[in-house]
């Protein structure tokens, strides 16, 4: 089995799952009259009917793939219990909770609108929410009827298929072809131990790094899995990463120096960001020229004649350190200062 095949087959990350969502069913309302020894023939005292269980995502920062909903295609919440007599309120049907990580976004499976995204621990929202109790008898008591027989039944529950999908949460992000240098820069400056070989798409999903910076401060960088031209239309390994980067404030675009055109190779990547997300071109852009350690200083200059306008550009080797302290400076930067800072 190629080596990326077995990679794919013993990953245990997972940032797309579809699952069939069935809230509970709301409780009948009761039509009970009271009857007691002296009352023979008292009034409507029927309560309402429980509100069935909602579907409710909640947001777990100890979560970081969606791995454990992988094999679970249906969540049931409980129905609703009926009103009982003395206008007693039926009890709600159980709530489920869907647990996700921080950066989930869930959408309708048919739409495929965008119903909400999960921001911060702790949050919860109702995906599908559960049927309305039934009003009790009680409740259409009036001076033209003062004993009705009847009650309104509970809500059907909602059986919708939801699509949740992860973006990972960076402050930097890579973006580069494979065997850019874009898992040896995240080896190199920070604790992540990703896959690194001489093949392409070794990195088949995102890998996270804490980059330490000065002053005890730090930032978190992402590897995303290389884009291939053509990558927006499903090419390569596809559009999975792409929404990866969406979610990250800084973009170092990783280009090595033995390409044989920069400028074209830097054009590429950032045109299959624009038919993604023409949004992405608004991120701050910081551009990376790698494994520099193979070229001299001469070279160097002339590269540097080539290189596209109008992005802060740097050449580093993680192999060699070459550089790693200025590019953490300049990526602190982006993330830190104005726009007038920045720009200036």
């Amino acid at each position: 089995m190629p080596p990326q095949n077995r990679k794919i087959a013993s990953s245990n990350f997972v940032d797309y799952v579809k699952i069939c969502c069935r809230s509970g069913r709301g409780g009948d309302g009761s039509a009970h009259l009271r009857r007691e020894k002296f009352v023979p023939k008292g009034g409507p005292d029927g309560g309402d009917g429980g509100r069935g269980g909602h579907i409710i995502v909640k947001a777990n920062a100890q979560l970081w793939t969606l791995l454990h909903l992988k094999y679970r295609k249906h969540v049931i919440a409980k129905p609703g219990e009926n009103g009982g007599k003395q206008t007693s309120t039926g009890a709600q049907g159980k709530d489920e909770i869907i647990e996700v990580p921080v950066g989930t976004v869930a959408k309708d499976a048919e739409t495929g609108e965008v119903l909400f995204e999960m921001l911060k621990d702790g949050e919860e929202q109702i995906i599908v929410s559960g049927g309305r109790g039934g009003l009790g008898n009680a409740n259409f008591k009036s001076a033209t009827n003062q004993t009705p027989r009847y009650a309104q039944e509970g809500e059907a529950g909602k059986e919708e298929w939801k699509i949740l999908e992860l973006k990972v949460l960076a402050d930097v992000g890579l973006v580069g072809f494979p065997n850019a240098g874009k898992s040896t820069l995240l080896a190199s400056i920070s604790g992540a131990k990703p896959e690194i070989a001489n093949y392409p798409f070794t990195t088949l999903v995102p890998n996270l790094g804490m980059v330490p910076y000065r002053d005890h401060r730090s930032f978190v960088m992402a590897d995303i899995p290389g884009i291939i031209e053509g990558a927006h239309e499903g090419k390569g390994i596809g559009d999975r990463f792409l929404r990866h980067i969406e979610r990250n404030a800084v973009l170092l675009f990783m280009v090595p120096c033995d390409a044989e055109d920069i400028a074209k190779e830097y054009d590429i990547l950032l045109n299959e960001l624009k038919q993604y997300n023409p949004q992405l071109l608004d991120k701050r852009r910081v551009l990376a020229i790698t494994k520099s350690d193979m070229i001299d200083d001469e070279l160097e200059g002339e590269i540097k004649q080539l290189l596209p306008k109008g992005i802060k550009s740097i050449f580093i080797s993680a192999v060699a350190q070459k550089n790693l302290t200025e590019l953490k400076d300049i990526l602190w930067n982006a993330l830190n200062q104005t726009d007038e800072q920045w720009n200036g």
